[in-house]
């Protein structure tokens, strides 16, 4: 592989940076695959300033125009999909399939929101005068900055920018420091597509770099996901300034298993939504509450299953579990997984980790996890899942509505008013029964409550309560 230099995509022109550090893989950490520059606030400056002298035009382009040309995009993309999943594996160490998948996923979205281009935004409204024409319009926000994770490296940036660009808005996008490389790489070859100044890439740390994105006075909106503490911070700094933003952060996400729940079914999602991606999701499977009477059953079937895992190289076909991204990512994920040792809860499956050059964390599993344990509370990231029997439903849903986060959950039962009580009680923002927590389609809202998730939602039609602000027009002939 062809080693990469990662540098800013402002108003159409690459600008390479001095300050730089070097991009190792995940899975091998003497596998150098590039360099990548870190910014600082003066070169965010330019790029929200090239956004800014963009925005007139783009949003005067029209609805029709632009989908046309995120319809483009879409096909320009999908001509790239294997090489961008390749690096998307290389870089933060997503199997190869799933990274395929996600790629494709970016398309999806750029395919879904060209369609939005050609729909209405707005709604004609009766007037007490019969002569009097009164609606609304969507007006775009002007400059949105988006500041994305390292664990979707491409379905996220793309999630972001599809729906914001559409709506009339220009983008500087501020990828996380471990996944530059692919969002590089996406602007290399959607760049030329669009006007100047319409997108815009910046590199580097978030604390210059995305501080001085959330600070400028001329962007008047910000799209993050990403840690709960930072999420806070961009809340309360946006709040401050009174412009729009939208924070998704972090998950707890449980799964709980009734007594006639069809287990073959739960364990094949519980194991997917735990380990896949290495864990390194919002929506993954972190806490397994089961009914009593079904707790030996599950137990001995999930640690069979998770068992019979292969990890390896995220590029080998047949891998399962790849690594972590990063070495601070690699040393929480342990230290957690001591945490619950000595917190007593029983390791069933894992250990520690072998000596390698990547960042493989066993695939872990604990159970007789106490509710108040710190990994039944605090996020993990990590191919770790705990099990918490219970006695009945009711408390199976207590149990799983007791922590701060509030994203996604299921249930597995065969009755419908068990089903439909988790529904109706169980504090999250997207419910499943009788599938994995992790994921969400891509024409349907997303995001949660509590400490999960800002007031809005990100994906489908929802997408562009948040993009847009509304304008009530009433014209008298």
């Amino acid at each position: 592989m062809v080693k990469m230099e990662g540098n800013n995509y402002i108003y159409g022109a690459w600008e390479r940076l001095i300050n730089r550090r070097a991009v190792t893989s995940p899975a091998d950490t003497q596998e150098t695959l590039g360099t990548v520059g870190l910014s600082d606030a003066t070169d965010v400056d330019r790029a929200v300033s090239a956004a800014q002298e963009a925005t007139r035009s783009w949003k005067n382009l029209g609805g029709v125009a632009r989908g046309n040309l995120l319809y483009q995009a879409a096909a320009e993309l999908e001509g790239h999909v294997d090489e961008l999943a390749e690096l998307a594996a290389r870089e933060m160490g997503k199997p190869i399939g799933e990274a395929r998948g996600e790629a494709l996923r970016a398309v999806g979205v750029l395919r879904y929101y060209a369609g939005e281009g050609f729909r209405p935004t707005g709604d004609v409204i009766p007037a007490s005068n019969p002569h009097v024409l009164q609606y609304t319009a969507r007006e775009p926000l002007g400059v949105v900055g988006l500041i994305t994770p390292w664990n979707f490296p491409l379905a996220i940036p793309m999630w972001k920018m599809a729906p914001a660009l559409v709506y009339g808005n220009t983008v500087v996008l501020k990828p996380a420091e471990w996944s530059s490389l692919a969002a590089v790489r996406m602007f290399e070859i959607l760049g030329p597509l669009f006007p100047p100044g319409v997108i815009n890439l910046v590199l580097g740390l978030g604390t210059e770099a995305g501080e001085a994105l959330i600070t400028h006075p001329l962007v008047h909106g910000i799209s993050f996901t990403g840690s709960t503490g930072v999420g806070a911070h961009i809340a309360e700094t946006a709040t401050r300034r009174n412009i729009k933003y939208q924070a998704e952060m972090g998950g707890k996400n449980p799964v709980i298993v009734a007594s006639d729940a069809d287990l073959d079914l739960a364990v094949e999602a519980i194991v997917s939504g735990a380990m896949r991606s290495a864990g390194q999701k919002c929506t993954a499977t972190s806490r397994v509450i089961v009914l009593a009477d079904a707790h030996e059953a599950l137990r001995d079937k999930l640690a069979n299953r998770i068992r019979s895992i292969k990890q390896g190289s995220p590029l080998d076909p047949d891998t399962y579990l790849g690594p972590v991204v990063s070495k601070p990512q690699f040393d929480k994920v342990m230290a957690l997984i001591d945490t619950g040792r000595r917190e007593g809860a029983d390791l069933v499956v894992g250990g520690p980790a072998q000596d390698s050059h990547g960042f493989f964390v066993p695939p872990t599993l604990f159970d007789r996890v106490a509710g108040d344990a710190t990994i039944a509370q605090e996020e993990i990231f990590g191919p770790v899942v705990g099990i918490t029997p219970v006695d009945t439903v009711d408390a199976a849903i207590a149990q799983a509505n007791r922590v701060r986060y509030g994203l996604s959950a299921a249930v597995f039962t065969q009755n419908l008013k068990t089903a439909m009580t988790f529904v109706e009680e169980i504090e999250v923002g997207m419910v499943r029964v009788n599938d994995e927590t992790a994921g969400v389609e891509l024409q349907a809202p997303f995001g949660g409550v509590k400490a999960s998730s800002s007031h809005s939602r990100e994906q489908g039609r929802a997408a562009m309560e948040f993009y847009t602000h509304v304008k009530t027009v009433a014209i008298r002939p």
